[in-house]
């Protein structure tokens, strides 16, 4: 089935960058880069995360071995929709840019892993805020886990053996389903190339977007 499924919410003054990737790909990295570059810019950010750091989102973050499937899933989204209308939804009406390192993209993929369909997280997720530039970070599966392998795994999800390989096939169809859907989609290979040049690599689409929107706005 292709077509939003999401009541499309109010476009506001500020810009929505979302950051999903596999674990160990480099994305937490890249978002803390793209933050600080930006704000060197001159340009107000406001960077966050999901889980967010709200109880609702801490228990979701910690509690993956506790929680799985539906129940794991409701969190997520819960944690999501709350956040958003407490803190991204206010810093996007003052203008501001946020990056937000994981959105929708990680739920497909990791409530994918617990067996439900692309369908049930869309409805879980209906109504949420759609990004100005969705980037997903994707790169050689081998590649990814030795990275996870060397920093630790942060879930049952990143300790899982075979996790680089399922994560990375299922990015692929999570940026086909957000494209099918409207949202701005942009792919960046991470296998070999350094933090910095990723980060690089996302602000200037984040430029392209800015300019964009500028241009809409006249």
């Amino acid at each position: 089935m292709t077509g939003p499924l999401l009541d499309e919410p109010r476009r506001l003054p500020g810009t929505l960058i979302t950051l999903d990737g596999p674990g160990g790909v480099g994305k937490s990295t890249a978002a803390r880069l793209v933050a600080e570059t930006l704000t060197a810019a001159g340009l107000p950010v406001h960077a966050t995360s999901q889980p967010s750091r709200a109880p609702l989102g801490e228990l979701a973050r910690h509690g993956t071995d506790t929680y799985r499937g539906m129940a794991l899933a409701c969190l997520c989204a819960a944690d999501r929709h709350h956040q958003l209308a407490t803190e991204i939804v206010p810093a996007l009406r003052e203008g501001q840019v946020v990056v937000c390192d994981r959105y929708v993209a990680s739920s497909l993929v990791l409530q994918g892993l617990d067996g439900l369909s692309a369908q049930v997280v869309w409805q879980l997720n209906h109504g949420v805020y759609r990004p100005d530039l969705s980037v997903i970070l994707t790169g050689d599966a081998g590649v990814i886990d030795a990275r996870l392998r060397a920093r630790g795994g942060h879930s049952r999800f990143e300790r899982a053996e075979d996790n680089s390989e399922l994560e990375t096939g299922l990015y692929v169809h999570a940026v086909v389903d957000l494209q099918q859907r409207g949202w701005p989609v942009a792919a960046l290979d991470a296998t070999t190339d350094p933090p910095e040049k990723i980060a690089a690599a996302i602000v200037s689409l984040i430029h392209q977007v800015l300019t964009e929107k500028s241009a809409a706005c006249l």
